[in-house]
């Protein structure tokens, strides 16, 4: 098993892994539709192989902050993907951690995600991005507030920048940031 980055030739691969791991075509849609727009990179495409097939997919994107695009440099995970026989194998865990070192490598300040906390939360990511001073692109509901995730790469950046994330033009649809 290794990581790699994704290539032009694995578009489909990427996108069967979407749809196979989910069970519909909304994430498919929505990586398609993230990997084609411009307001997304750099992003960060990555697969995860075993005996070169492609089982695993993440796609991190870039985000700005709403009035101080400058103030620090930020991602949005979102999503990740498994094939449904390979899962529980670790191959999730493998992909999040090698894309947030090559964030870290990259001098990315800080990554968001909207996702499950009890998942994220082992990766580093502090629940409730509002009470780091981060307000998500569209509101979530107080109920799942804690879904609206932070981790901090650069040490120190937490508390020194704060605003509203911005996510690239594809994630700015209000029904993907209902929990």
């Amino acid at each position: 098993m290794y990581i790699r980055i994704a290539l032009s030739k694995d578009y489909e691969d990427v996108l069967r892994i979407q749809r196979e791991a989910f069970g519909s075509e909304t994430e498919a849609e929505l990586v398609r539709q993230l990997l084609r727009d411009p307001s997304a990179k750099p992003l960060l495409s990555l697969l995860a192989m075993e005996d070169e097939k492609a089982v695993g997919h993440i796609l991190l994107t870039k985000a700005t902050l709403q009035d101080n695009e400058d103030a620090a440099s930020i991602a949005i995970l979102a999503p990740v993907a498994v094939l449904p026989e390979y899962q529980n194998r670790g191959i999730g865990t493998m992909l999040i951690e090698d894309g947030l070192l090559r964030l870290r490598l990259s001098g990315t300040d800080l990554v968001f995600v909207l996702g499950d906390p009890d998942y994220y939360q082992r990766f580093g990511f502090r629940p409730d991005a509002r009470k780091s001073g981060f307000a998500a692109t569209y509101p979530i509901a107080e109920e799942h507030a804690s879904a609206w995730m932070v981790k901090e790469i650069k040490d120190g950046i937490i508390g020194s920048v704060s605003g509203t994330v911005i996510c690239a033009d594809a994630l700015k649809k209000p029904e993907l940031w209902r929990k």
